[in-house]
């Protein structure tokens, strides 16, 4: 692990607020992410553009962290991670900015797509750097207080820019966001630690990781488990006004419900990976899926739908500490862009999960079906991850069984 790459906070206070900082650069970035859900109608009617078409602003943003996660990180790879995470959090602010002043769709899709770019090579190299604070048996907590961010985002953030940007215009949200970028970049300036050492393991050695399968694993395990979190999330409003009889407003709350629970489940994810990792990953994968089975039936009903989306907030997002961590052990001593690569890995199961989704909804299957599919989908994350965890225990016990040779 990168720890001996950077000095150490003194004291506790500065490795809080060191932790601080890089939350607060999750917060900026988890809002721009998805405030823009609730802003489509004011975007479309401002640029003449059909709602969409408009949508195409989130697709193009998930493009982008696709892209620029593994991509920014590979560039930045000889340079400090503490420096690196300036030059994210400049790009962010820029990409904002743009996104702000635009005066065509064709800019304003520009600049979200120059803001996604920073976006997962921050959570990547941000986990290593938020890892590296901290002793080796609460690193998962401390990529979960990192994370707290973007789960406090959708809590506080999302709502409030919506609200902001329906008040004042759509623009207004921008400004914010830039604002928030801007307190993050300061925060990651004067209190993130500087390296020890000026350089990260380089290319080369990134690189390198992806030769082991535990890895590709790791990855997939990833892309399975969110997709069956956004399978079923992607459609949460009409499953809430149509099957449980919500009224249109009443989905905000709901939402707001969800994303309490995804504050408590990311926090709980990050403990409980810092004492079993594999075990952690294996329980909270199947309690995933089994409460995307129950949501099939619990839908139907106010209070049970309430309930189970508090639940399925905290299942979904107690998966990302240990899934982060598992892919930074497997990539040991060149994490960053196996990191990066996992976040890529988070957005490619948010577009498949999506997708799937709504090929149940397209085929008549009806709203509570791409329940059906996440479950299905984190189910199969778990199967991958038994298997990467066997193939644990056989390394292990291939190397207790090696015979030692001595000479006399």
């Amino acid at each position: 692990m990168p720890s001996a790459l950077l000095a150490p906070p003194a004291n506790p206070r500065a490795k809080r607020g060191a932790l601080l900082a890089l939350a607060l650069g999750a917060f900026g970035i988890g809002t721009t992410e998805f405030v823009i859900m609730g802003l489509l109608p004011e975007v479309a009617t401002d640029f003449g553009v059909s709602i969409p078409s408009a949508g195409l602003l989130i697709s193009g943003y998930a493009l982008g962290v696709v892209v620029g996660a593994p991509l920014l990180t590979a560039i930045g790879s000889k340079v400090s991670r503490k420096t690196v995470l300036v030059a994210l959090m400049g790009v962010f602010i820029a990409g904002n900015l743009l996104s702000a002043i635009a005066p065509t769709y064709g800019v304003l899709m520009t600049g979200r797509i120059v803001a996604a770019l920073a976006h997962g090579a921050f959570f990547g190299v941000g986990s290593v750097v938020a890892a590296s604070l901290v002793p080796k048996a609460k690193e998962a907590s401390a990529i979960a207080l990192m994370f707290t961010g973007l789960t406090v985002a959708n809590v506080f953030g999302v709502p409030g820019g919506t609200a902001l940007g329906q008040q004042l215009g759509w623009r207004s949200t921008f400004w914010a966001v830039t604002a928030l970028g801007v307190i993050g970049l300061l925060g990651i300036i004067f209190l993130v630690p500087r390296e020890t050492t000026s350089e990260g393991p380089g290319l080369r050695s990134e690189l390198a990781v992806f030769k082991n399968l535990q890895v590709w694993l790791a990855l997939a395990m990833t892309a399975l488990g969110f997709a069956g979190v956004f399978a079923s999330f992607t459609y949460i409003a009409p499953m809430m006004t149509e099957v449980a009889g919500f009224s249109s407003g009443a989905v905000t709350w709901l939402l707001v419900l969800f994303g309490g629970g995804l504050v408590v489940g990311n926090l709980l994810g990050g403990k409980a990976a810092d004492r079993a990792l594999m075990p952690s990953l294996y329980g909270i994968l199947a309690l995933l899926a089994a409460v995307l089975v129950a949501f099939v039936f619990t839908a139907h009903g106010h209070v049970t739908s309430a309930v189970t989306i508090a639940v399925f907030g905290a299942a979904g997002f107690a998966t990302v500490a240990p899934l982060q961590k598992r892919v930074m052990d497997k990539a040991a001593g060149a994490p960053a862009l196996a990191s990066a690569a996992n976040i890529a890995a988070f957005n490619l199961g948010n577009a498949i999960g999506a997708y799937l989704g709504g090929l149940t909804i397209e085929h008549g299957l009806g709203y509570t079906a791409p329940n059906w599919v996440g479950a299905a989908l984190a189910a199969s994350g778990l199967a991958v991850a038994l298997v990467s965890g066997l193939l644990d225990r056989r390394r292990r016990t291939a190397a207790v069984d090696q015979p030692v040779l001595t000479t006399v």
